[in-house]
């Protein structure tokens, strides 16, 4: 007899994507709780222990009541739960773009081609930058996007170092440096990557400066 695929879901709700290439575009949000990462300044910490299980199916059930094909998978950090991945399928197979956000500690080999991966380095500043699993940066495609939240200098410099040895952004990558939300000016990192001409994009958590750092489901 077939397991049931279940998931633990911590929040599923339509909201403006707020950073990615996707940027400002209505997006479904399925929150997976769960996450093996403590960075210094997570904002969702709420989705480590917090969520009830949900069946595949009702996860499609609701993602389709809000009528938008963009969807994101976020967490927490999703991939920690192995029946993602039939999730990610059945999204595909339903028409949907699918997103998915991982803190970039665990193999991304097994995400389904077609999905996005936006995949998270991190920086030293956050405390968790030894958890990196660097062979990711190598299973990248096109459709791909890689992303670096930076507190300050030290930071930034330790991104590009990253950019430049993985050659991401010149090989079609898409790499997003976002400042860490009140601790680093969007017109400084601007600044420093200009002086630089990094191939980045500086982006910021949209979904922030519209609803406020603390605000959820929205």
């Amino acid at each position: 007899m077939n397991r049931a695929q279940m998931l633990t879901v911590n929040e599923i709700f339509l909201s403006i994507q707020g950073e990615s290439t996707y940027a400002g575009l209505p997006c479904v949000f399925v929150r997976l709780t769960g996450c093996d990462l403590r960075c210094r300044w997570c904002d969702t910490s709420y989705a480590f222990n917090e969520g009830k299980s949900w069946s595949i199916d009702d996860v499609l059930t609701a993602v389709d009541s809000f009528g938008y094909s963009l969807v994101e998978l976020t967490g927490g950090e999703p991939l920690l739960q192995t029946d993602v991945y039939p999730l990610m399928r059945r999204l595909l197979e339903s028409g949907k773009t699918v997103l998915v956000e991982t803190g970039g500690h665990i193999d991304i080999s097994s995400v389904p081609e077609a999905v996005i991966k936006v995949v998270d380095i991190k920086c030293p500043g956050s405390g968790e930058s030894s958890r990196n699993l660097w062979a990711n940066l190598t299973k990248l495609s096109l459709r791909d996007q890689v992303k670096f939240v930076i507190q300050d200098r030290v930071d930034y410099e330790f991104a590009c170092d990253v950019v430049e040895q993985y050659e991401l952004g010149r090989n079609g990558t898409t790499v997003l440096f976002s400042p860490v939300h009140g601790e680093l000016s969007p017109e400084e990192l601007s600044s420093w990557v200009l002086a630089d001409l990094v191939p980045v994009r500086v982006q910021i958590q949209l979904h922030k400066y519209l609803w406020g750092s603390d605000a959820r489901g929205v």
